[in-house]
């Protein structure tokens, strides 16, 4: 069969089976299509089952190829739906297997699909097969051929601009004597187009494709021509499906303007600055057809708004700290500008016997603004209320914030604006008052590949909070600094070991007029486990615990999977607490313990158990601490 009007002009693979009565598809062409494979499952009959044998006659690694390519081995544990939907997996294996080989690249090799001790192909559907029949794939890949001469017409010039530059092909093997797999002239591909597209040439596509494989000497050849098409800026971006929001703000939150040289990372940064705005459950971007003659390329925005509420509620626990019932409410899109409010209530330390005296009481709300001087920047406000009893103090406070966050880059985010705080702690100070104005400013870096269960990658972040306090009458400043740092290895990540440190300073007057949530605290669930929440500080000499100048603390995690849902770790943590001296090592607190981890689709389940190791007078025997999402 000549393949030449499809610029194709390999062999097929030699196979046992009717070329007509089958589909599979390669280098992204359909070569024949079958409506078989996708009928089966509608096909009622009694269950066939079957046992599958697999015999490739090389010695390597194709029989982990066939296998992981075919649909009978992989459902091999279940019947199949009658003796026609046994030979339509079969029919399907062939395709898959003989795609799977080029992917390798084996372009001389024959596919035997015996069912019953004859070949799959030539079986009618109604066929009577044994209950259960054996089915035999044999393989024989043939030789492993490699690029011979390998040519892309009308390549992209070389650019120096770093966000335009795109590796060559050659990068991912499509050179000359490297192995001639498929999926390598299909990436060459894309690679070819990208080079172009960053140099804004909107519209560039493969204008012709020529594959040659030759027998004799095992080796394949490949041409990519390239129409590059002509060079484009972003035109107008007419925006439709929205109800509530205001589709000039929609437009402008692109941060795209027409005129603007295109630049498919503009379209990328665009979509993620839509998905931040946390309004749309869906918004894609489509261009034109055609590039106009005016060189601009028009776009239709097309979204789909959210509605407008959503609440959610959620529970913590652990031994020490007791039960934790929080909720939340939250309005989008208040004004047509993906205006965001939400509320939050929290009433935690519920313990037996019931005391609601004891109860911790929180609430809050707040205000986001999005794309307030640039598609990038949100402007937050937000106001807080609270009676906390901490084992080393009681609080009462309102607190008011209103600043700015800007997202730099996908890793990268400040924050900063000013605060108000107005309070009432009882500790071993006495009851104390206080008033407090300041700012705040921080830099977040997040390069984890997941925020919820992350198995590489690095989270930093430094923050700054200089105040006054207008009681007492003195300034100060706290500095908290923080990195976490995660490895994956073995399997699909089975196993991950994950550390974490923080340290922190503050630098004021004495102990005794700060305020204590402004003073360092170690213990609970996500900084010393074993101990109580905010129970680790300064000793003051009497037996009393006080808040610190100085934190240093930090936690090992080796996390892995036992099943697909299943997961176990086991951890250290430490920390000191100091006033105004680097703490000795009698004065290092440690907590280790295991845990599981049951994973889900909004992420993993938590349940630890913690002893304290140089537990000191007053502390438990053991903690126990549930949750959502990984410790860190």
């Amino acid at each position: 069969m000549s393949l030449g009007a499809l610029g194709i002009a390999l062999p097929l693979a030699s196979v046992a089976w009717t070329p007509q009565a089958s589909a599979f598809e390669i280098f992204g062409i359909k070569l024949f299509e079958d409506q078989s494979d996708k009928d089966a499952d509608a096909v009622i009959a009694d269950p066939q089952p079957y046992t599958v044998d697999v015999s490739v006659t090389q010695i390597g690694s194709a029989e982990g190829v066939v296998r992981n390519a075919s649909a009978l081995v992989a459902d091999a544990g279940e019947p199949a739906s009658g003796a026609a939907g046994l030979l339509a997996k079969a029919r399907g294996d062939y395709r898959r297997i003989l795609a799977a080989l080029y992917n390798e690249g084996y372009y001389g090799g024959s596919i035997s699909i015996r069912v019953g001790g004859v070949e799959a192909s030539s079986l009618a559907p109604d066929v009577n097969l044994p209950d259960p029949v054996a089915v035999a794939i044999v393989v024989t890949p043939g030789p492993l051929f490699k690029f011979n001469r390998v040519q892309v017409v009308n390549q992209a010039p070389l650019t120096n601009d770093p966000g335009d530059f795109v590796e060559p092909p050659s990068s991912e093997g499509f050179g000359s004597g490297e192995i001639a797999r498929s999926s390598v002239v299909l990436k060459a591909e894309q690679l070819a187009l990208e080079a172009w597209r960053q140099q804004g040439y909107a519209k560039a596509e493969i204008a012709n494709r020529e594959v040659v494989a030759d027998h004799a000497s095992s080796t394949v050849d490949v041409t990519i021509t390239v129409n590059p098409g002509a060079k484009a800026a972003f035109g107008d971006i007419v925006v439709s499906g929205t109800e509530n929001m205001d589709a000039d703000f929609v437009r402008w939150q692109t941060g795209i303007s027409p005129g603007q040289e295109y630049d498919p990372d503009d379209l990328k940064l665009a979509q993620k600055r839509l998905d931040r705005l946390e309004v749309f459950s869906a918004a894609r971007m489509q261009a034109a057809d055609a590039i106009g003659s005016d060189g601009l390329l028009p776009y239709n925005l097309i979204v789909q708004e959210l509605p407008g509420r959503r609440f959610g509620v959620g529970a913590t626990y652990s031994t020490i700290d007791g039960l934790g019932i929080e909720g939340f409410h939250l309005w989008r899109n208040l004004f047509g500008h993906a205006e965001r409010l939400r509320l939050d209530a929290k009433i935690a330390s519920i313990a037996f016997p019931i005391d609601t005296e004891e109860f911790d009481y929180q609430f809050g709300g707040t205000f986001t603004k999005p794309g307030v001087f640039t598609p990038d920047t949100d402007l937050i406000a937000a106001i807080s209320a609270e009676r906390t009893l901490y084992p080393t103090y009681t609080e009462t406070s309102i607190n008011g914030r209103l600043g700015l966050n800007h997202t730099l880059t996908d890793q990268i985010s400040f924050e900063g604006g000013v605060e108000y705080e107005r309070s009432r702690f009882d500790d071993v100070f006495g009851t104390r008052d206080f008033s407090l104005a300041g700012l705040y400013g921080g830099i977040t870096y997040d390069g984890r590949d997941d925020a919820v269960d992350p198995t590489g990658g690095i989270f930093a972040s430094a923050n700054v909070e200089p105040f006054y306090e207008f009681n007492y009458g003195n300034p100060a400043a706290r500095l908290t600094l923080e990195g976490r740092t995660y490895f994956g290895f073995g399997e699909d990540n089975q196993f991950v070991l994950a550390a974490r440190l923080k340290a922190g300073a503050l630098v004021g007057p004495s102990l005794s007029e700060i305020p204590p949530d402004k003073l360092f605290f170690a213990g609970g669930g996500g900084s010393v486990r074993g101990y109580g929440f905010k129970s680790i500080g300064v000793d003051d000499g009497n037996g009393n615990v006080t808040g610190g100048r100085y934190l240093l603390e930090g936690s090992l995690e080796a996390r892995a999977k036992v099943t697909k849902d299943i997961g176990v770790v086991g951890f250290i943590d430490g920390g000191y607490v100091a006033a105004d001296r680097f703490p000795g090592l009698e004065d290092l607190r440690l907590g280790a313990g295991i845990g599981v981890r049951y994973y889900t689709g909004l992420g993993p389940l938590r349940a630890d158990i913690a002893i304290p190791l140089n537990k000191r007078a007053g502390d438990p025997d053991y903690a126990i601490y549930v949750g959502i999402g990984q410790s860190f």
